[in-house]
């Protein structure tokens, strides 16, 4: 592929955005930036390196940031969204009318949107409106932001209901230590990337709690189990739960020390509460929007989803963690596996 005849904006200058939009540019691909912050902007134009989110690192020479978010989506090929997904449709809304119809929009934002209980690329969908369906795609999958900057070996998915698009996705984020699958499952990729960080945060709690390595691999085990129970009801594949947008990426955000939502949940099973944690932190914790949407989706859709529940009130009914546990603990016996 002939990178000089590919243009690319990226929305989004937060540590997930800055790395891939770095990885692009040492690809050789030249790119614009939209840094919400002016800061952002003027320390990646002066110094080559955001300080604010993903400090240590110097960026390409290829990347052009800018404020200017019209001007960073305007007659591309490609666009990639990598914003918290509470400002997804917001910013979406921000380059309608600029973005061309033939351009291929990824997103990269993991969360489902509270009021609508649409996944990224729903809410991408319902606010582009002038775009085909083909012309959305996902990247989802095991992959911290800074161990991708540090060109560590990561492995992901390129989603799209059009395997053309899901392909040329592929091609575009690929090299030698950023390997990409094609899958076709949008909505099974979406869904293992927002729901695990609900668990990820009572992997956390757990941790924070001191109890221990059977616990943990326990409900990363049963988390699975509700991750795969949301999306079957949802038309998902069950296959891709088993592959690295599901176990793959559940496994990392519930045990590597880098994860936002792990962090909170140990913060709290240390005692602390969710508003001083909040306070502390820049960056998002997505799992912390996201526990309120799958609480109130699988209620409506009658899924048993007993850990992310209990998420939930931790989160937001104020119930301690340690009645929480004993509650998963002592509910009624069961057989382990669903019929489906």
């Amino acid at each position: 592929m002939d990178v000089k005849n590919i243009d690319i904006g990226v929305v989004g200058a937060g540590s997930w955005g800055t790395a891939l939009a770095d990885l692009l540019g040492r690809k050789g691909f030249k790119l614009d930036l939209w840094a919400f912050e002016k800061e952002v902007k003027e320390q990646i134009e002066s110094e080559r390196e955001n300080k604010l989110f993903l400090p240590g690192f110097s960026l390409s020479n290829h990347l052009y940031p800018s404020n200017n978010i019209a001007k960073v989506v305007a007659e591309k090929d490609l666009v990639l969204f990598a914003v918290p997904s509470h400002v997804m449709r917001e910013t979406a809304a921000r380059i309608h009318g600029h973005v061309s119809p033939q351009t291929i929009v990824v997103s990269a934002s993991k969360g489902i949107e509270n009021k609508t209980h649409l996944t990224m690329s729903g809410v991408l969908k319902e606010t582009l409106t002038d775009l085909p369906e083909d012309a959305f795609s996902v990247l989802s999958g095991p992959s911290f932001s800074r161990e991708v900057a540090m060109a560590f070996p990561t492995v992901i998915a390129a989603a799209s209901t059009s395997q053309d698009t899901a392909r040329f996705v592929q091609h575009i984020f690929a090299t030698p230590y950023f390997r990409v699958y094609t899958n076709n499952d949008l909505i099974g990729v979406e869904l293992g990337g927002a729901v695990k960080n609900v668990i990820a945060i009572a992997a956390g709690i757990i941790d924070g709690l001191g109890l221990g390595l059977n616990t943990r691999a326990a409900l990363i085990t049963r988390g699975l189990t509700e991750i795969r129970r949301l999306g079957l009801k949802l038309g998902a594949n069950p296959r891709t739960f088993a592959g690295i947008a599901g176990i793959g990426d559940l496994v990392l955000t519930c045990t590597g020390d880098l994860s936002r939502n792990h962090t909170v949940g140990k913060k709290i099973g240390e005692g602390m509460r969710l508003r001083e944690i909040l306070q502390d932190m820049r960056m998002v914790a997505e799992g912390v929007k996201t526990a309120k949407s799958v609480y109130n989706l699988s209620r409506k859709l009658g899924i048993e989803m007993p850990i992310s529940h209990e998420v939930y009130r931790i989160l937001y009914d104020d119930i301690s963690p340690k009645e929480a546990c004993l509650r998963l603990m002592t509910r009624d016996l069961k057989q382990e596996l669903d019929e489906h």
